[in-house]
């Protein structure tokens, strides 16, 4: 576990402001603990928000993502995905297949 420098966890006041007001900005987060003597650098408040949101946002497009698979048709998306990965696999990865994807959508 991290040691406290100062006596103060800077995350996890980011963390209680955040909660407090999910829609406050970053440059707000930075200026009120400035306002209580804590100095924080934006790209720590960044961090921090992120992973509060992260895992969430990942699982919602995830839910996204199988509910436009499912609308289209297909009964089984589980099926869909593993075609997909395995036409990734033919061309030489997902990265090659994204391109080659980017590329017929211009």
């Amino acid at each position: 576990m991290a040691k406290k420098k100062d006596g103060v966890n800077k995350s996890e006041e980011i963390r209680k402001l955040y909660k407090e007001n999910p829609k406050i900005s970053v440059k707000e987060i930075v200026a009120k603990l400035a306002d209580r003597g804590i100095q924080v650098a934006d790209p720590l408040v960044y961090f921090v928000k992120g992973r509060l949101r992260g895992r969430r946002g990942r699982r919602k497009k995830a839910r996204q993502m199988v509910a436009r698979v499912a609308a289209t048709g297909n009964a089984d998306p589980v099926a869909t995905i593993l075609k997909v990965k395995s036409w990734a696999n033919e061309i030489g990865g997902l990265k090659k297949l994204k391109a080659l994807v980017d590329a017929l959508s211009e």
